[in-house]
């Protein structure tokens, strides 16, 4: 086996990891982006009540879903609608028991939670990023600003481009977070890009994470 398969299939097991499991350890939300600094004039748009996610639609009012595709690891992120175009590497859980996050020194730079599926699968993949650091906005600052109906395009290893259609952006109470709505497996290839928001204090940080839900609805 080839230094590449190794590594492809190194991925892949660490994929299986029992996500129940995993969810539990993640029912208090993210801790990634404790380290943003939360001190700027302008803080992070944070969504609009009437963007909360609307989990009642019928298949028959969606879009018509493409087939899921196999494993394949995140390449890249884009989000037009609020000019996010990021490099993604894997991130696992840190010696905390939380997701770990990029390494904050990068503003733009984001994490494809090694212990879900890969964007295209069936299930729900996990992407998550900055909001700010020490010099100022990162990755995902904008996060909140995301519109029901935009796209968000996900490039992945094997060449081909998964494309999720947002369907709710909400922001949750790290201390009261709905793990199982939110990582759940909706049976149909979904997608989560999550980063904190909500309140902020020195002390503790932000109080939040705001999370993006979409839906594949393209594959090129």
């Amino acid at each position: 086996m080839s230094a590449s398969e190794l590594a492809e299939e190194e991925q892949r097991q660490r994929r299986r990891a029992p996500w129940g499991v995993i969810a539990l350890v993640l029912l208090t939300g993210l801790a990634l982006v404790r380290n943003g600094s939360g001190e700027f004039d302008i803080g992070p748009p944070q969504p609009a009540t009437a963007a909360a996610a609307d989990n009642h639609t019928t298949p028959k009012t969606r879009p018509r879903a493409p087939a899921p595709l196999p494993f394949s690891v995140a390449d890249r992120i884009r989000i037009p609608s609020i000019q996010v175009d990021a490099p993604v590497m894997p991130v696992g859980i840190d010696e905390m028991g939380w997701v770990a996050a990029p390494p904050p020194e990068d503003p733009n730079l984001a994490g494809w939670f090694s212990s879900s599926v890969t964007p295209g699968e069936v299930g729900t993949a996990v992407v998550v990023g900055h909001v700010d650091n020490k010099h100022g906005p990162a990755v995902f600052f904008g996060l909140g600003a995301t519109k029901k109906g935009s796209f968000i395009e996900v490039r992945r290893q094997d060449g081909k481009f998964a494309v999720f259609q947002t369907y709710g952006i909400e922001v949750f109470e790290k201390n009261n977070f709905p793990g199982e709505r939110v990582y759940g497996n909706t049976g149909t290839p979904e997608l989560r890009v999550i980063t904190c928001g909500g309140g902020f204090s020195k002390q503790n940080g932000y109080d939040g994470n705001v999370v993006v839900f979409a839906r594949l609805v393209e594959v090129r």
